[in-house]
Parts: C-alpha cells; sequence; structure tokens
C-alpha cells in the first residue's frame, strides 16, 4: 500500500486519543502524478457523437482538458493551505466492537454558542470530506447569532481521503456507523447528536440510528433509495404509483425518470466496483487520468450545477482517492453492497427519529414523500428545481439553510429535550 502523506504513526497511537495533524502530501508522490499525467493516452472521439453526448462514458476533450489543467495548472501546494484552514484535521485509533482496531480521520469545528447542537456529517463517493468545505463554517459560526449552530464533525470513511484503509475486510456501513457513535460519544464527549448523510453517509446514517437509537436525536437525508411501495407493506402509495400519471406532481415524475435511467443506464460501476474491486483498482488505482475519467463521468451524470465543479474542486476530489489509490475506496462498495446487503437492509427497518430529506432534481435516487415514509418517520420534505448528488458543494446555501430550519425545528427540539432528561 501506498503511503503518499505524512501521518502520525499508527503504532505510536493510542487508543481513544485524537491527535491533531495538518495535511501534507508527499512531494516526490506529487513529481510523479505530474509524470504519469504526461504520459497519458487517450482513446479517440467517434465523430456521430457531440460534445453534449455522453452516452459512451467520460468525453475525450473534457478529460484531456482537466488533466493537462491537473498536470500544468493545478497547484496542490495551495489547495493544502486552503484544506488545513477549512478544517481541523484528527486521527484517532478506535476499538469497533465486533471488528477490532481502525483509525480514523476526522475533522471537527466546534461552534462558539453554548446552545450549539452535535452534527455528525458523513460524506459519499466519489466523495470525501470535502463535500463538507462549503457549509462546515456557516454551520459551526453563522454570521446571525440567532441561526442554528453546531459542532460540526465530518470523519473520512476508512480509506477515503485520510483515514487508513483496513488491512482486513468486514468495514461496510454498520462497522462505519459504530466507529463513528464511538468517535461522537466516548471519544468527542456528546451524549447525543443529530446526523447528516448522502450516498454512503446515507446508508451510514440510517445505521447509526438503527443501532443507537438513544443518541440521534434526529436525522437529514439528501438521498433516499427507498425501495418501491408493494400492495401489501403500502397500498396507498402503490396505488398512487400505479396512477402516477395522473396522481404524481411533475417533481415526483421526474424523480421515478432519474431513478429509472440511473438503474437502466448508469449503475453498471456498482456492479463492478461491488463484486471486483480489486481488479478494477489496478486500473484506477495506478492512472490518474484514469480515475479522472471515472469520477468525471459522475459528476457530470449527477451533478446539476455546473459551475460548482470547478477544475480544482474536481481535482481535489479525486486527489482524495488518488493519494491511497483508488482500490480503498472501491473495496467498500463489496462490503455496503456485497452478501451481507448491509446497504439495502437500512433501508427495510424503520427508523422512529424525527427525519429529514432535502431533494435535489438530478439526485439519482430519490423518491415521492409516501415511498419514504415506508422507512422513516418524515417530519421535514423539501424538494427543488436545482442540485444534484453533491448538494453540499452545488446549492450550499439551500443545504445550510434546511440544516438550520430542521433541526431546529420544535418536533426536533422536543427530540432532544424528551431524551436529555
Amino acid at each position: 500500500m501506498r503511503v503518499a502523506y505524512e501521518f502520525p504513526d499508527e503504532t505510536e497511537l493510542r487508543l481513544n486519543q485524537p491527535v491533531a495533524f495538518t495535511i501534507q502530501v508527499d512531494r516526490q508522490f506529487l513529481e510523479t502524478t505530474k509524470k504519469k499525467l504526461s504520459l497519458a493516452q487517450y482513446p479517440s472521439e467517434q465523430s456521430d457523437f457531440d460534445d453534449d453526448n455522453w452516452t459512451q462514458g467520460a468525453k475525450v476533450s473534457r478529460v484531456k482538458q482537466l488533466a493537462e489543467y491537473w498536470r500544468d495548472t493545478y497547484n496542490w501546494d495551495e489547495q493544502e493551505i486552503y484544506l488545513n484552514q477549512v478544517f481541523n484535521h484528527f486521527v484517532v485509533k478506535l476499538e469497533v466492537p465486533e471488528y477490532g482496531a481502525l483509525v480514523l480521520h476526522y475533522t471537527h469545528a466546534r461552534s462558539p454558542q453554548k446552545s450549539a447542537i452535535p452534527l455528525l456529517f458523513s460524506h459519499g463517493w466519489p466523495g470525501s470530506v470535502i463535500e463538507a468545505s462549503k457549509i462546515v463554517g456557516p454551520l459551526s459560526n453563522p454570521h446571525n447569532k440567532t441561526e442554528a449552530s453546531f459542532h460540526v464533525v465530518a470523519p473520512s470513511i476508512p480509506g477515503f481521503g485520510f483515514s487508513p484503509a483496513p488491512t482486513r475486510s468486514g468495514v461496510g456501513p454498520e462497522v462505519v456507523a459504530r466507529a463513528y457513535k464511538i468517535l461522537m460519544t466516548d471519544i468527542l464527549g456528546y451524549k447525543w447528536f443529530v446526523t447528516q448523510g448522502g450516498d454512503f453517509g446515507s446508508f451510514i446514517t440510517r445505521s447509526i440510528a438503527i443501532q443507537y437509537p438513544d443518541v440521534v436525536r434526529a436525522q437529514h437525508l439528501n438521498m433516499f433509495p427507498v425501495r418501491p411501495p408493494t400492495l401489501w407493506n403500502a397500498p396507498i402509495a402503490y396505488l398512487r404509483w400505479c396512477a402516477s400519471s395522473i396522481c404524481y406532481s411533475e417533481f415526483e415524475k421526474c424523480a421515478i425518470r432519474v431513478r429509472h435511467n440511473f438503474e437502466q443506464d448508469q449503475s453498471s460501476y456498482l456492479e463492478q466496483q461491488k463484486t471486483r474491486a480489486q481488479t478494477l483498482g489496478f486500473a484506477l488505482g495506478d492512472s490518474p487520468v484514469g480515475l479522472l475519467a471515472w469520477f468525471v463521468e459522475k459528476f457530470h451524470d449527477w451533478g446539476h450545477v455546473e459551475e460548482a465543479f470547478t477544475p480544482d474542486i474536481i481535482i481535489n476530489l479525486v486527489m482524495m482517492h488518488w493519494i491511497q489509490g483508488a482500490t480503498t475506496g472501491l473495496r467498500f462498495y463489496r462490503e455496503a453492497f456485497g452478501a451481507r446487503s448491509e446497504a439495502e437492509r437500512t433501508f427495510e427497518t424503520y427508523v422512529r427519529c424525527p427525519t429529514g430529506v432535502s431533494n435535489y432534481p438530478k439526485e439519482q435516487l430519490h423518491c415521492p414523500r409516501d415511498w419514504a415514509q415506508q422507512a422513516a418517520n418524515i417530519q421535514f420534505w423539501k424538494e427543488y428545481d436545482v442540485g444534484g448528488h453533491f448538494s453540499s458543494l452545488e446549492c450550499p446555501d439551500l443545504f445550510v439553510n434546511d440544516m438550520r430550519e430542521f433541526f431546529a425545528s420544535d418536533v426536533v427540539t422536543r427530540s432532544i429535550f424528551k431524551n436529555q432528561y
């Protein structure tokens, strides 16, 4: 396994004792990356596919443009400074029940307000803690002191970013949920907290609430991949779905179209990553252009606010998987969607804590509200006409406002107060 960044010696880490650290990626690794970018070979485009037609996958012209920017213009030193300023970085060694020791990277922004709410932000793939970069400041230290404030904790899934990859299998949403709970309660000392998640973060968020209902006061999700209703478990929702051409709003019709398109045309990557992640990792972990293309396709297909995906943001997101090699992030699909079906099972259990959902039009796996009510105590529901899978990066103002509105609502406040005493 390659080590591309300076990191506290794992053998010197004491159990449950956080260590602050500063991101510092190895300079030789950065030079080698530039050499690999210089040696890249690109496929040719077929003439009957125009620039807006991505049905064959990532466009060569776009990938080449970004690869050349990465090689010639992108300045990791500047990005390193930025990420060290935006976040307070820590690592900690944990003993996770039914698994064993894990080393976890996390970021922690304590609010100066005494009434601040502890918030656990769980990222997904192909994301990382960078998904929290535009929201951590406004949430932890709002300009208007009357607005809800949060102590924001944003960890890295093991094998993503600066969380070292597990050395043995078994780390899926359930184990990560246990690790995050230990982080929040045993290490950071929060007696209760609220959670937010999208993509893998939605499965982790749900798993925490299922395993530890006494400490999770409320949850918010921006992806809700619940199964469709059936005549037996939700007859009214099922009949409404059958008559969707008449009964569904335009947003709901769009949600079903986007979901169907994802399942039919865009989900092959998931099958590969959940079955043969290691084989795929040889290619994506050795070629920065290969990993860039793999990610750029997802940003194009799942994103909605084009200007949010600047070259620097795109390459920062790729870097969080390049520094350890892509395989470590890909393996999480095998753990989540493999034989144990951990991810799917989190949405087959009803979660009683107050639940909020923000729906963005290009999120691949959102659903009508009456589908979501099968699996959660829905108390907050917003539908937007802008935004996609990476909502905290694409629409940070909307995202922050929803966090404040939902987690400061009466129903959540009552849940906090009721369980606190």
